[in-house]
């Protein structure tokens, strides 16, 4: 694969920039179509789908985030020599081509764009039908960027296909494929995983939980558990389970506070047998298959357990892998539950909302991987690379 320079891609990027600004009205109004067609029988997909003057402006600055970033092609990982005299050299390089197939969510054509071209990747991206307007408009942004600069539109290219054509081109590409990132719910990656003939590098459900401690400060956890689960419903980092100590004291009174906090936010929810009378309105859990259900959804699942390792237990069982937070005024306690709870980020005393690239720092993001191979968490610019090694010599040999 051709290694593009920095201002190359750079250059590509600013115009990029400009593009996407002049093409607003063009956004808004394919947007629009998309949204007239979908109607609104899934609201979080709905939420998703919505690209409003705002989001163009936060397309706009992902585009600018990564662009400012450090290339993070050819960078030296490690160089040494040895005893025989070569010279060996561990860089980082470009996987080649990545295909990421998502759902809904416009700002991903952009997101994940920007970010596979500054890494030097070519990207197939396989929006959802949802979104086909939004999506056309906006690729088109991207190949306009790249011909004023002098280079192909094959680095970046949106594919529309049914599911069964989809099927079979992940068991056929017409060419290779070196990385697919599925973007969604478990269908869909059990759907890749099944067909697929690369490395398939999983953006997994939610489902995260909180485990309140019994030594919690409850005017610290309202707040939390609140923005936790109301600040985006239709996030993967948005809460969906509660655990909470049997040994709370004044474990009604806290209960109440955080019911009454929930109603007036109008989430629906369930809670194990034993705190049914705790709860107003709250229904029981059906089955054990509700425990590891993601809602995307105003739901919520209270549970009662007998301890930290019965929460940590309880969490690594069912979660998604992707954000657990624990409430604790102990720190060893949440040391603890930080160590052995398996999952993309652990929270102490904090919403598992900021389980993302721009709130972690990390800048616009692929996707948030709950794989450990070859990364776990926020797939950024840095995460998008693979490594090569170079042997220097001068006629050795073996």
């Amino acid at each position: 694969m051709e290694l593009l320079t920095t201002s190359e891609k750079n250059s590509v990027l600013s115009s990029m920039i400009s593009i996407i600004d002049d093409s607003r009205d063009l956004i808004l109004s394919a947007n629009q179509q998309d949204l007239d067609a979908f109607g609104q029988d899934d609201q979080a997909l709905y939420d998703r789908l919505v690209v409003d003057s705002s989001k163009v402006d936060d397309m706009i600055k992902a585009v600018q985030v990564v662009m400012d970033q450090p290339d993070p092609i050819g960078r030296v990982r490690s160089s040494g020599v040895l005893d025989n005299g070569l010279r060996i050299e561990n860089k980082t390089a470009p996987f080649g081509t990545i295909l990421i197939i998502y759902e809904s969510r416009p700002d991903v054509t952009i997101e994940a764009a920007v970010l596979a071209f500054k890494a030097n990747n070519k990207i197939l991206l396989k929006g959802g039908k949802e979104a086909v307007h939004t999506n056309r408009v906006l690729v088109d942004c991207w190949h306009q960027a790249l011909s004023d600069n002098g280079f192909s539109k094959d680095w970046i290219q949106l594919i529309t296909l049914d599911r069964e054509a989809t099927r079979e081109f992940l068991k056929n590409p017409p060419e290779a494929i070196d990385l697919i990132v599925p973007r969604g719910g478990e269908k869909l990656i059990r759907f890749v995983k099944e067909h697929a003939t690369c490395a398939v590098l999983v953006s997994g459900r939610g489902n995260n939980f909180a485990y309140i401690a019994s030594d919690a400060d409850w005017e610290l956890v309202l707040p939390v558990i609140i923005n936790a689960k109301m600040d985006k419903i239709s996030a993967c980092n948005a809460l969906d389970k509660i655990l909470i100590d049997e040994s709370t004291p004044d474990l009604q009174a806290k209960l109440q506070r955080l019911d009454a906090a929930l109603r007036e936010q109008s989430v629906e929810m369930l809670a194990d047998s034993s705190l049914l009378k705790l709860l107003t309105d709250a229904a029981p859990i059906a089955d054990e298959s509700v425990w590891y259900e993601e809602f995307l959804a105003p739901k919520i699942c209270f549970g009662v357990v007998d301890g930290l390792e019965t929460a940590i237990d309880k969490i690594n069982q069912y979660s998604g892998g992707h954000s657990n937070t624990i409430l604790t005024a102990d720190k060893q306690k949440a040391d603890t539950f930080m160590e052995q709870v398996d999952s993309a980020a652990v929270y102490h005393n904090a919403s598992t909302r900021f389980t993302d690239g721009g709130a972690m720092g990390v800048g616009a993001e692929l996707a948030i991987s709950t794989d450990k191979l070859h990364h776990r968490g926020p797939l950024g610019l840095e995460q998008l690379v693979t490594n090569k090694y170079y042997v220097y010599g001068d006629g050795q040999v073996r």
